[in-house]
């Protein structure tokens, strides 16, 4: 998800940043546990990959950023337009890591900003792969807003699925955050949804008037938020 903030921002979509062409089926924005989501229906999807022999699902760039301090370029590959991990007949793209942007003020210890990751090639813009939009602080998602994480993380039944899960879930106040996890354990950089944990490194987006924003990044606790980091990102986007 961090990878797909970045790259595919720069492309142009048919529909426009997201709007997928495929649309997502969420039980109509209800809470719901993990669900095996529809193919191509989240096309800014991504899966980070360990390389070689053979190549196996990263557990998440944020834990990976946070023990070795970046992602090794030469050991990690980006699938795109992957639902089934088992499948050979999906037209996936693989892309290769030519960079790893570390925020300046990156903190190992609260995971409190993102490491966008540059690709060493373009990306082909399909009905199956498209960017998200970002949310900026101006776009309006209040506590109770409903939104989606997606990933292949574990979940009860089994420690790596095969299918691309979805799991809908509300958004919380800085205050119900901060009586959960502690005061001073919430930055202005996080924001909470639904329970604790997560599908690390996955993408949390709320859809506005039919478009899907991307406002955090599922980290081991909490999420990255987006709209605060947004400053930083267009000017990484900029000078890259």
């Amino acid at each position: 998800s961090v990878l797909f903030l970045i790259v595919l921002r720069l492309c142009v979509c048919a529909l426009g940043c997201g709007v997928p062409s495929i649309p997502p089926q969420v039980s109509g924005l209800k809470i719901v546990n993990g669900q095996n989501a529809v193919s191509g229906s989240w096309p800014w999807q991504v899966s980070l990959q360990v390389t070689p022999f053979p190549p196996f699902h990263s557990i998440h760039c944020f834990f990976l950023l946070a023990t070795y301090s970046k992602c090794i370029p030469s050991r990690h590959q980006v699938i795109l337009s992957e639902h089934d991990r088992q499948s050979n007949a999906e037209p996936i793209q693989v892309k290769r890591i030519s960079r790893a942007i570390t925020h300046p003020y990156y903190n190992s210890q609260n995971f409190n900003n993102v490491t966008p990751l540059k690709l060493s090639s373009p990306v082909q813009v399909t009905y199956r792969v498209c960017p998200v939009c970002l949310a900026y602080s101006s776009t309006p998602f209040p506590p109770g807003t409903c939104c989606v994480t997606t990933g292949w993380g574990k979940t009860g039944t089994t420690s790596s699925p095969r299918i691309l899960q979805q799991v809908a879930l509300p958004l919380l106040s800085s205050a119900q955050c901060k009586q959960y996890w502690g005061q001073n354990t919430i930055t202005e950089a996080m924001i909470c949804a639904g329970a604790s944990g997560g599908d690390s490194g996955s993408p949390l987006v709320c859809q506005s008037s039919g478009v899907w924003f991307q406002l955090g990044i599922v980290t081991p606790v909490v999420y990255s938020r987006v709209t605060y980091l947004c400053g930083w990102i267009d000017q990484t986007i900029a000078s890259n």
